[in-house]
């Protein structure tokens, strides 16, 4: 091949991609898919689980979540949790403890979800529950 003819292709496939950025800059602005968060003691159903948050408490570097979970059998559930900060994001504290979740189950328990918050330096935090493809939220601060 010519040179001349490799240089238009070149030009021709730069085109192509630079259109198709546009047609994908022009579809992720017409999305609108932001959720509200969920207001404290509001029942969300999320995937296959039931979670209502009654209240949140903070002392020595521990963000303790007081939570309703339930409507499903996943001793991994408590994994889908996960705590935003503005610089980070946390993992809940797996150890157990009194009052801790551990695991989800079909009946509806009452327990805390905790996490170490005492290396964030952000004041903002958001408590985020992903179950398959669907997530909810709360404002937390």
């Amino acid at each position: 091949m010519k040179t001349r003819t490799l240089l238009l292709l070149s030009v021709g496939t730069a085109l192509l991609i630079l259109v198709a950025g546009g047609v994908l800059l022009l579809q992720l602005s017409n999305q609108d898919r932001t959720t509200a968060p969920t207001p404290f003691g509001e029942a969300a159903s999320i995937g296959d689980a039931d979670v209502t948050v009654l209240g949140v408490d903070e002392a020595d570097g521990l963000l303790r979540v007081s939570v309703v979970v339930g409507g499903v059998d996943d001793p991994d559930g408590i994994d889908s949790f996960r705590l935003v900060t503005g610089d980070q994001r946390l993992a809940p504290v797996a150890a157990p403890a009194d009052g801790r979740c551990a695991d989800l189950t079909v009946d509806e328990q009452r327990c805390t979800v905790d996490f170490d918050v005492s290396n964030s330096q952000a004041s903002n935090r958001v408590l985020l529950v992903r179950r398959g493809d669907e997530q909810a939220t709360w404002r937390l601060t």
